[in-house]
């Protein structure tokens, strides 16, 4: 009986004793956890000022999203067999060069996208992967400074396609103007003198014009997250309809080993595409003008893996 009490003791006392080293424990980790956010604060005022010091940078991150499936005999549904697809890619980079008085910055942008959708029962069905997605921007901005905020600035800006339709239409504005950097990785361009220069086959819809370019850019890399806004804007001096914008917003999120998640959506208006595609498309309206199509706003979205170079 005695051993019995002595051991029921003992046990008692250990886990007294366990319980009490666990609440201590709990009590130490706190103030760690503290200093680990002002390591990490003074890590990332580092980081910035590292930003801010001459010379070139460079990064680029990608996204990469698929979807691919297959039925048999999988009759709730109107084609029961069938095999389907989605790949989308999306690359984001840069290389920048800050100097004490001047500074050139260059981006580029590319997303390509392929569906895929074969009805087996159907002999004449197309079963092969179909161009749906093709951005494709390069931008190049150089500035002399005046003083640590603004600067004289000229601007090239080249947008197209790659898969369908290279350079039909193509897009290149060059300008001059006022670039304005408030903060580290915020850049705010506004050109009241630049030239939008479109490329194409048909001349009767897309014109060249001059106009105001406004460029706003946001990219910036916070611990595991890169996170990039462009938009660029051209407002035409000639005719509301040859004015046209593009908003792009990436976003990737790193998990292990540079690989993550990532999102990008992306939003256009565009009359002089509105129009062409209403006069050469699936279902040919011969008249379609400015005046009388819709417009509607062009949008995407890709989601799947990340990879940060």
């Amino acid at each position: 009986m005695k051993n019995i009490l002595l051991l029921t003791a003992l046990f008692l006392s250990c886990a007294f004793g366990f319980g009490q080293t666990e609440e201590e424990l709990k009590a130490q980790l706190a103030p760690k956890k503290d200093s680990i956010k002002a390591i990490q604060a003074r890590v990332d005022a580092i980081k910035a000022e590292i930003a801010t010091l001459p010379g070139w940078k460079k990064g680029a991150f990608g996204t990469i999203g698929a979807n691919i499936s297959s039925f048999n005999n999988w009759y709730a549904q109107g084609t029961p067999n069938n095999s389907s697809g989605n790949i989308g890619v999306t690359v984001n980079g840069f290389a920048n060069l800050q100097q004490d008085k001047f500074f050139w910055r260059n981006s580029g942008n590319l997303n390509l996208g392929w569906v895929k959708f074969d009805d087996k029962d159907d002999p004449d069905d197309d079963d092969s992967f179909k161009q749906a997605t093709d951005v494709f921007t390069i931008t190049s901005l150089y500035g002399r400074k005046l003083n640590e905020k603004f600067a004289i600035s000229a601007l090239g800006e080249y947008r197209t396609t790659i898969l369908n339709n290279f350079n039909d239409p193509g897009y290149l504005d060059l300008g001059v103007g006022a670039t304005w950097t408030p903060i580290t990785d915020l850049v705010v361009v506004i050109h009241p003198l630049n030239y939008n220069f479109v490329f194409s086959s048909n001349d009767a819809v897309f014109e060249s014009s001059l106009g105001a370019k406004i460029v706003a850019d946001y990219t910036r890399k916070i611990g595991k997250v890169n996170f990039k806004t462009n938009l660029s804007m051209f407002q035409s001096y000639k005719s509301s309809n040859l004015s046209n914008y593009t908003w792009i917003n990436s976003l990737g999120y790193t998990l292990w080993n540079g690989i993550g998640l990532g999102f990008e959506f992306g939003l256009r208006n565009n009359k002089q595409e509105a129009l062409n595609y209403a006069l050469n498309g699936p279902t040919p309206d011969a008249n379609a003008t400015f005046d009388n199509i819709d417009n509607d706003l062009q949008t995407y979205v890709l989601f799947g893996l990340n990879y940060a170079f």
